[in-house]
């Protein structure tokens, strides 16, 4: 069994459910994630290029571990339509024993 923290959730947000479902289904495809949730739209508030911007977008649940981070930025940034997509990572620091095993076994294995 994995070190807890080597498990990581990448939080992504995407203009439209569709992109959503193509980044979640290619990473899910290619073993870089075991899951990918996807939220019904959200409301986003934020600064961009200092102007207060205000979108409606949907938010991606990502659930993969840390040495699969770099493969899914890649992906996330080649199929995103944002100059600057959201992609950050939280440790995932407890977890049940059995979701934890699923987690592993779900995902690429080190090449």
């Amino acid at each position: 069994m994995k070190v807890m923290n080597q498990f990581i959730q990448v939080m992504t947000t995407t203009e439209t459910k569709e992109q959503a479902q193509i980044i979640a289904r290619h990473l899910v495809e290619e073993k870089l994630a075991a899951c990918v949730q996807i939220s019904d739209a959200v409301e986003s508030t934020y600064l961009w290029k200092g102007n207060i911007e205000t979108s409606r977008e949907f938010h991606c649940l990502i659930k993969t571990q840390e040495d699969l981070f770099g493969r899914v930025q890649e992906v996330i940034k080649k199929l995103h339509s944002y100059e600057t997509p959201e992609i950050i990572a939280l440790p995932i620091i407890n977890g049940s024993p059995d979701y934890l095993q699923w987690l592993e076994e779900s995902l690429a294995q080190k090449l």
